[in-house]
């Protein structure tokens, strides 16, 4: 190997450590968890945007609405008074708020739907906010535990200064591997459980499956039971 292939790999080499250093599992926890709460908040303010302009809508439909009641008096009136020349100008008014109504009511559907979503999507997604707090939470507590332990048991084999690297550099490279190692079998299982689309649900498809008919027969049991008791009242 070349001198500035070996300075390559020994700058490589104390990069990635320094790197290791840095790293800290508890920060980098606490940033995804922020990141989430700050895309929960973007689909809270998107969803007010949304409601919004829904209820602009329903004033403009109610507007339209209170326009082709007052054309219709109007033209009523005006044939009282044996002016058809207005009572047809009157309808035509209302013919055209009806327009106006109509394709008010359209527009307002298509907001109600989208509205309906970003809701499921807001619960959603503050579901698996909260199933991601409680992981980190459990993380964070162990590796905090880890580290003590490896603190104590450093002090306790009066590993130094001189063995210190030696012990750090195996660490690393088993911590590394069995990284490595885990990460490979994780991917190959969700891979065969179907899983891999959804990384914070760690069921496989047959747990997901007996979920789904727990739920089902617990919602069946409970509608039973109310169809008893209002067959009895």
């Amino acid at each position: 190997m070349s001198l500035l292939g070996r300075m390559a790999d020994l700058l490589q080499a104390k990069t990635h450590s320094l790197l290791n250093k840095l790293e800290d599992p508890n920060e980098l926890l606490d940033l995804s968890y922020e990141k989430m709460i700050s895309g929960l908040q973007e689909t809270k303010q998107h969803l007010a945007e949304v409601v919004t302009e829904q209820k602009m809508l329903e004033r403009q439909m109610d507007q339209a609405k209170q326009e082709a009641d007052q054309a219709q008096d109007n033209a009523r009136l005006a044939l009282q008074s044996s002016r058809e020349d207005l009572a047809r100008e009157a309808l035509a008014k209302r013919q055209a708020a009806l327009d106006k109504q109509q394709s008010l009511a359209k527009a307002h559907d298509n907001i109600t739907a989208q509205v309906q979503k970003l809701i499921g999507y807001q619960k959603t997604l503050e579901a698996r906010i909260e199933q991601f707090h409680t992981q980190k939470e459990v993380m964070k507590s162990s590796y905090t535990a880890a580290q003590a332990q490896v603190k104590v048991t450093e002090s306790l084999t009066g590993v130094g200064n001189k063995l210190g690297q030696v012990g750090d550099t195996m660490r690393r490279a088993e911590d590394k591997l069995a990284g490595t190692q885990a990460k490979a079998d994780a991917m190959e299982s969700l891979l065969q459980s179907g899983v891999l689309n959804d990384p914070l649900d760690h069921r496989s498809s047959a747990e997901k499956e007996l979920d789904t008919l727990r739920s089902h027969s617990a919602i069946d049991s409970e509608l039973e039971k109310l169809k008893a008791e209002l067959g009895k009242s």
